[in-house]
């Protein structure tokens, strides 16, 4: 059934691609409640497809006994934060339940997997929430990490001791569990605090790729440009960076050539883009203008995105003096 719905959404995908494309969030679950049911027609699912309605979960329940769970993302990936843990909403008699993934950036995409196949890892908002992963392997799930089924956690009367204990077992000497218990805050974030020093290589440059789209402040010479990011790493990434100003000022100022010109004592920051453009022109593509637009604090869009990003850096940077020669 849910194999004929794919397909079926897939097709819609491919010949009315701007219709679907609008189908975000909520909008989308009647569109596949409807699909399902004209599927149903004949099979022993017919006139049991119902659309649920509220803050329940699975979003869409199959002769009472399975369920739909339906996400959506507008980027180019698979991945998205989903239910809570504890699943006190869930639907009740509601046994097996499958992940319906919406990629709604273009080539708009269906996918479906049973859910307990696709949840990576637990992140914390207000309440611990799975990561959804459509993309992730088999034998790589959180409840493989915890080495207990998904059914078992999920009916333990504290389904969130056992994931704490894991987590807590990989810490790192320094490292803390935390609870970001702001109610308004749906950014999801690392279960665990790190510390700067203990990062990867690559998770470093990447943040501080992320850092330079998000911050283009950085590229001025504000006394306090360096606020912003030091708190967006706290809450956002859950990293502690003792001195945040060394990750983008060590190594100090260095000449650079651009075509025919020489430019003398240009600031580190500007040797870390220049090094690293193409990842950051990545970045900016693969991150919603909506998300942007509250990170740059002006209004943004999908098509003008990387233009106006270009413009804050270069408006912060023209209060940089360099000499050339």
């Amino acid at each position: 059934m849910l194999g004929s719905t794919i397909d079926e959404l897939n097709v819609h995908a491919q010949k009315s691609s701007k219709k679907v494309a609008t189908l975000l969030g909520r909008n989308l679950e009647p569109y596949v409640r409807d699909v399902m049911t004209d599927l149903a027609v004949g099979t022993d699912f017919e006139n049991s497809i119902e659309l649920i309605g509220g803050q329940k979960f699975p979003d869409i329940v199959a002769k009472k006994y399975y369920g739909i769970e339906v996400k959506t993302t507008t980027q180019n990936h698979w991945k998205t934060t989903g239910n809570s843990v504890l699943e006190s909403t869930r639907v009740d008699d509601v046994e097996r339940i499958f992940m319906l993934f919406a990629k709604l950036a273009s080539p708009i995409e269906f996918r479906c997997r049973p859910y307990e196949e696709v949840l990576s890892e637990v992140v914390v908002t207000h309440s611990p929430r799975y990561l959804i992963d459509m993309n992730l392997e088999q034998g790589k799930t959180i409840f493989d990490k915890i080495k207990m089924p998904y059914d078992t956690l999920r009916k333990k009367e504290n389904p969130i001791r056992p994931i704490v204990d894991y987590y807590k077992s990989k810490l790192k000497q320094g490292e803390e569990l935390w609870w970001m218990d702001a109610e308004n805050n749906s950014k999801a974030s690392n279960i665990v605090i790190r510390i700067w020093n203990n990062l990867a290589l690559k998770e470093k440059q990447e943040l501080k790729n992320r850092a330079m789209v998000y911050f283009p402040e950085l590229f001025g010479n504000s006394s306090d440009k360096f606020g912003r990011l030091a708190i967006w790493l706290v809450t956002r990434e859950a990293v502690v960076c003792p001195n945040v100003r060394d990750l983008f000022t060590a190594g100090g100022k260095s000449d650079y050539v651009i075509g025919k010109k020489a430019y003398q004592k240009v600031p580190r920051i500007f040797l870390n883009l220049f090094d690293n453009v193409p990842n950051i022109v990545e970045t900016i593509m693969q991150t919603s203008a909506f998300e942007l637009s509250e990170y740059w604090e002006t209004k943004t869009t999908e098509k003008t995105k990387l233009f106006d990003w270009i413009d804050l850096v270069a408006e912060h940077a023209k209060k940089f003096k360099t000499q050339n020669i």
